[in-house]
């Protein structure tokens, strides 16, 4: 697909979510998807081959997650190629991410996108979400693809504010995980967000965890 109709896609793609087009920088989401589908020819970062695909399962899927952020401050939770903390960072910069992996050939793909559309506003660091202490609390800690919620609620409560929240990007085959988060000692505050993603069969939703508040 040319960059014309990237854009066209994308851009058709935001207005069904709800958002409008105009306020997107759509053309780095473009760049960002060029890189991409370049790069995973050698390093198979994502097993989503097509650029028509990642644009609905990895740009659309991302932006849908973009009125939940809280605070100014987020990290990205098992981010792998970038998702959702690198197309949510360009979506709003006025936001300072943090992007954790553990996968060395990840990190450095995003460290190359960080360069190469001169990005600002993230940073990546190398190392597993429980060994990570960082100077500063987040607001706002994501992930897309790290497991069960209760793994990751175990793998990251540590990292969020009082008033912060995790938000976990599932399926909606969630009920057993629900459940046994509810029956911790120290069960998170939980809601649970419909997502429907332009041209992604399988419905989505967003969890939602705070600290309880004993």
């Amino acid at each position: 697909m040319s960059s014309g109709q990237l854009a066209g896609q994308i851009s058709a793609g935001i207005q069904a979510l709800g958002q409008t087009p105009a306020k997107h920088p759509i053309d780095r989401y473009v760049s960002f998807l060029q890189l991409l589908v370049q790069w995973n020819k050698a390093y198979n970062l994502t097993a989503i081959r097509t650029p028509d695909a990642m644009v609905t399962h990895h740009i659309l899927d991302s932006l849908a997650v973009l009125p939940y952020l809280r605070g100014d401050h987020a990290l990205d939770v098992g981010t792998g190629a970038g998702l959702p903390g690198f197309i949510l960072a360009l979506a709003r910069p006025d936001m300072q991410w943090v992007l954790l992996d553990s996968r060395q050939k990840k990190i450095r793909f995003i460290n190359q996108a960080i360069m190469e559309l001169r990005v600002t506003n993230v940073e990546t660091i190398c190392v597993r979400a429980e060994e990570y202490r960082p100077e500063a609390l987040f607001t706002t800690v994501i992930t897309r693809a790290f497991g069960s919620l209760h793994k990751f609620y175990a793998s990251a409560k540590h990292l969020i504010t009082p008033e912060g929240i995790l938000l976990a990007m599932k399926g909606v085959d969630i009920a057993g995980e629900i459940e046994e988060l509810q029956g911790l000692k120290d069960a998170p505050v939980l809601q649970v967000h419909s997502l429907a993603v332009p041209g992604v069969e399988k419905a989505r939703c967003l969890v939602e965890m705070g600290i309880a508040k004993m």
